[in-house]
């Protein structure tokens, strides 16, 4: 018996104020496997993984986890939508990455700490706890995110333009953390833009244009007609129409 893929969306459409985001998307992400979410800007890549980590609902259709629960999900937002004015220090970042074990109020112990401590270190932050996070640089601070998924210690993870706002060196050393994640079994899914970078560490890709383009081997879904197929979606597309009723 085949085993279901571990996250499966059938026939999902999100919507802003009525207005699709993604529109009748069906997909699957086996476990354990490694995809990159590539597309157009405003291909509705950031709202999919959004939807996969629960933060947006569908209007239409339904996705489903199978075997793990919304509790094990690490999600890395976009480097943008950070606040970093609050005022909180790297080694509390690090920590919020725990709350699966702690809870909204659980108790934070030493053995937490020194936890928060390795994992920073391991993203070549050794020394970074007591620094305010909105002090560091954006390459910096992106580590900091990453050692929080480190802690989270979670089976699935979202990364959304991990690699966006950090240099070469920042994003090489991120590289190697995600291989390691898949080489351990965790099923990552991220969002990129980069499709040399994809080529080169990604064995599988999701294609989309507000739709699925295409999905499975990179090889097969980064093709020439593919890429052309997914900006002439884009393009076309009316940024204005209200969410359908019924399936396409």
């Amino acid at each position: 018996m085949t085993e279901p893929d571990l996250v499966s969306l059938r026939d999902v459409t999100v919507a802003y104020d009525r207005h699709p985001a993604i529109h009748h998307v069906s997909c699957g992400f086996a476990r354990g496997s490694l995809t990159a979410i590539i597309g157009p800007n405003g291909a509705g890549k950031s709202t999919l993984v959004k939807t996969i980590a629960g933060l947006l609902k569908p209007a239409e259709g339904a996705m489903r986890l199978h075997g793990v629960s919304p509790k094990d999900i690490a999600y890395l937002p976009q480097l943008a939508g950070i606040d970093d004015s609050f005022p909180i220090s790297v080694q509390d970042v690090v920590l919020l990455g725990l709350w699966r074990r702690t809870g909204a109020f659980g108790r934070i112990t030493l053995d937490m700490r020194v936890e928060a401590s390795k994992a920073l270190s391991t993203v070549g932050l050794d020394g970074f706890e007591g620094r305010a996070f909105g002090s560091v640089s954006a390459g910096q601070r992106q580590r900091v995110l990453f050692a929080r998924v480190l802690v989270a210690d979670s089976p699935l993870i979202l990364l959304d333009e991990p690699f966006s706002a950090v240099d070469s060196r920042t994003t090489a050393d991120l590289i190697r953390l995600i291989d390691r994640w898949h080489r351990e079994g965790r099923t990552v899914l991220a969002v990129l833009h980069d499709h040399d970078q994809v080529r080169r560490h990604f064995p599988q890709s999701l294609l989309m244009a507000r739709e699925v383009v295409a999905g499975g081997p990179t090889e097969e879904v980064l093709t020439p007609a593919n890429l052309l197929r997914a900006r002439a979606m884009s393009e076309a597309w009316d940024g204005d129409a209200e969410v359908c009723r019924g399936a396409a």
